[in-house]
């Protein structure tokens, strides 16, 4: 009986798991296939003949790798500085004490239930008044301000860790600052990996920001790929936004193969306490 229900369960996994994959699957399919393949009728499932045309045109249409390099940028910048400030502030949290302390924490995390499109208009004028249309600092200031989820995430583990550590390394005179350095965040490599796959995620996959505060020449490549994959006339070449989109998952994939171990870890951790 018992065997019986876990091929049950198994069965509806892989269920769940392909239907899941499908859209990806179809993706995939269509970047090899010729773009005539496409409004045959039926369907073809799979390309007669498989081409790799589509990928050349994704990457010389426009200037694939210099709008890469923008998007590798701003995520780059914004993962890292947003990684160290919400450690930081994970930390304040976990390990300090002080007035107001749990109610600070539950308006940071009030702010989770805001949606962004509320903020959108407000950004853009705070920004353009400012005069950083057009450069990436937004994005360094949105880094070092962190963010509530990972913040939550950083509290939930540095919470974890013994009192004893830092115990004994207030007796050796270290500050805050340096136990914070030393100690704590070399220990939470698990949740520097879910912070760092997130948040370049987020930044990378974003296009509602690039698109309202970036130019042509400084947009990311999320951006310059909803208008670059056109024909004179405008109509979409189908089969080659399959391609560019399939380059385009790349580096995020990459990097979750690379952290994915931490990355687990910390997700199935960050609610124990």
């Amino acid at each position: 009986m018992v065997l019986a229900r876990r091929k049950v369960v198994y069965m509806l996994l892989v269920a769940i798991l392909v239907l899941m994959l499908s859209p990806f699957g179809w993706l995939l399919i269509s970047a090899f296939k010729d773009p005539s393949e496409l409004r045959a009728v039926p369907i073809h499932w799979w390309p007669h003949q498989p081409t790799l045309e589509n990928f050349r045109l994704a990457l010389t249409l426009f200037d694939f790798f210099g709008y890469a390099r923008n998007s590798l940028t701003i995520a780059g910048i914004y993962s890292v500085l947003i990684t160290l400030a919400s450690a930081w502030a994970g930390y304040g949290f976990a390990r300090l004490t002080g007035p107001g302390k749990r109610i600070i924490f539950g308006l940071m995390l009030s702010t989770m239930m805001t949606p962004q499109v509320i903020t959108l208009i407000p950004t853009y004028l705070l920004f353009s008044k400012a005069g950083l249309l057009n450069t990436y600092v937004p994005w360094v200031l949105w880094g070092l301000a962190g963010a509530p989820y990972l913040i939550f995430l950083f509290r939930q583990f540095f919470s974890n860790m013994p009192r004893e550590l830092e115990e004994a390394a207030i007796i050796d005179g270290c500050g805050q600052i340096r136990i914070f350095w030393r100690i704590f965040l070399p220990q939470s490599w698990p949740v520097i990996a879910t912070s760092l796959v997130l948040s370049f995620s987020w930044s990378w996959g974003d296009y509602i920001s690039p698109a309202l505060l970036l130019d042509d020449d400084h947009t990311t490549l999320a951006v310059k790929m909803a208008t670059g994959y056109v024909t004179e006339q405008g109509t979409g070449l189908y089969t080659v936004v399959g391609a560019g989109a399939i380059l385009y998952i790349l580096p995020s994939l990459i990097l979750f193969l690379i952290l994915q171990r931490g990355f687990v870890t910390s997700t199935a951790t960050s609610g124990i306490k």
